[in-house]
């Protein structure tokens, strides 16, 4: 019975060292997949962030674009304002003259 039991002591210290063993590799292992995963986080954050920046100067762009078409489109409107109140004042002037007669 001394021997079974002596066998029984072998075997449960050896599945004992099975297990502290692997959980020593599993916890050498713990801080490079830690880091691996850092690492990977880190680089998706940049990307995304790279994305964001990128659309950012984009709708930047097309605003600083819709904002200078605007301006344009107004500055001409001024200037057919201008042009059209100075053809007004010479048409008036034109109709002045004929019905005074001086034409």
């Amino acid at each position: 019975m001394n021997e079974k039991l002596v066998q029984e002591v072998i075997a449960i210290e050896s599945t004992a060292r099975e297990v502290y063993d692997t959980a020593v590799k599993q916890a050498e292992q713990l801080p490079l997949q830690a880091q691996q995963d850092a690492e990977a986080l880190l680089e998706k954050a940049r990307k995304e962030a790279e994305e964001e920046a990128r659309r950012l100067v984009q709708a930047a762009k097309a605003e600083d674009t819709g904002a200078r078409i605007l301006a344009e489109a107004e500055e001409r409107m001024m200037q057919a304002r201008g042009l059209s109140k100075n053809h007004m004042e010479r048409a008036v002037a034109l109709v002045i003259d004929q019905v005074a007669g001086r034409d």
